[in-house]
């Protein structure tokens, strides 16, 4: 039986290690979990340290709103206390903000990454930062409750944060068009239906549902599954012959360590 590791990573970002299940909490509900950039420099980093024994990640959060996007007050002339002003680096041209942004996008895109399989088991309001933090698992389960949006484009401005990729890979681009131009919210029926979510359940029964989908996974070999999740990700860009190629290549990775190892690898 394994006893649970609890660090904090940033003040609103809580982590959990039980055995090869990691859970990332985001911990600020008196601010409907709002985002900075020091909370996606801390999922970076926490990302890019992760233990290779780690086989799931689990991304959830505090209160009523899994996130409510992007700290506001980054885009006032002031900032937020102790972060980077995205108004002051505006205002240095276009060079010093795409650099930093290009920083700010690595606290998403590492999910995708990393070995683990990712869940994000998302509840209440999921905007703009926190919708693309969502779509940056590679499996989301969602609460009967929850409310989708991207509100960049209300604001004159574009999804910046990685989650273009994912949302038009999972429901076309003529969907995808209509989500973030219009800021509408996509809630839990449609997301499903979508493809945004794997599946929507009670609110009170979101982390017990996460849970048991990480037990499911943990449960599959954990050979096949570090190259299951690269092959499946490869599939929507590679050619036909590409992906072939890269069936026939992790499959004789399996085979071959099956042999040595005299039958199935854990």
């Amino acid at each position: 039986m394994t006893s649970t590791e609890t660090s904090r990573p940033h003040p609103h970002l809580r982590a959990e290690r039980d055995g090869e299940l990691l859970t990332l909490t985001l911990d600020n509900p008196g601010r409907r979990n709002s985002q900075t950039p020091s909370l996606w420099t801390a999922l970076a980093s926490v990302g890019e340290s992760l233990d290779p024994g780690v086989r799931v990640v689990i991304v959830r959060a505090e209160g009523p709103s899994f996130s409510a996007g992007l700290d506001r007050a980054m885009l006032t002339p002031q900032g937020a206390p102790g972060e980077v002003s995205v108004l002051g680096l505006a205002a240095q041209g276009e060079d010093p903000l795409t650099e930093a942004i290009e920083g700010f996008q690595r606290g998403f895109a590492i999910w995708s990454e990393v070995p683990a399989v990712t869940i994000a088991a998302v509840q209440g309001h999921a905007i703009g930062a926190g919708f693309q933090l969502a779509l940056a698992c590679d499996l989301r389960v969602v609460a009967d409750d929850v409310q989708l949006a991207m509100r960049e484009t209300s604001l004159g401005l574009v999804p910046d944060l990685t989650g273009t990729s994912p949302l038009v890979r999972l429901v076309g681009y003529a969907r995808a068009l209509e989500i973030c131009a219009t800021g509408r919210f996509v809630y839990a029926e449609e997301a499903v239906r979508a493809g945004l979510a794997s599946i929507a359940v009670p609110g009170e029964e979101l982390d017990a549902v996460a849970r048991d989908l990480a037990e499911a996974l943990l449960g599959a070999p954990a050979a096949a599954l570090r190259e299951l999740k690269p092959l499946l990700g490869s599939a929507v860009h590679a050619t036909p012959e590409e992906q072939q190629r890269s069936e026939r290549q992790a499959q004789a990775r399996l085979l071959t360590a099956m042999v040595r190892g005299g039958g199935k690898q854990a």
